[in-house]
């Protein structure tokens, strides 16, 4: 069984920063690439960012890119998404998802598990 379990998210400012967590069973962590997607109210699905089992290679949305920050703790089972200078347009439901084939793509369909979801609310 594959358990994704997101927290960390809340309301914050404009210009702040969270930091987001997601807890995974060890099935999960072992080899599988990990991700954030968000989801915003009226929208689809988008990928926010990734990172392969090693922690060597990430991948991140130009929307993001130099203020958001993944990384994982393969010995805690955990991956994080360090959010810095947020913006009212980041508000949305954060999703961790995990890829078996460990490829940190940017593709929303090819991740196969996914967690319940995190709101992360920004306001102006």
């Amino acid at each position: 069984q594959v358990q994704l379990v997101e927290s960390g998210g809340g309301l914050v400012q404009a210009g702040g920063s969270l930091r987001l967590s997601c807890a995974a069973s060890k099935r999960t962590f072992s080899t599988y690439a990990m991700a954030w997607l968000r989801q915003a109210p009226g929208k689809e699905r988008e990928f926010v960012a990734a990172i392969t089992w090693s922690g060597r290679t990430t991948n991140y949305a130009d929307s993001v890119k130099g203020r958001f920050t993944i990384s994982r703790d393969n010995a805690k089972d955990t991956v994080f998404l360090q959010m810095n200078t947020l913006k009212p347009e980041d508000t949305a439901v954060y999703y961790c998802a995990a890829d078996p084939l460990n490829r940190a793509t940017p593709l929303v369909y090819e991740y196969n598990y996914w967690g319940q979801g995190t709101q992360v609310t920004v306001s102006s």
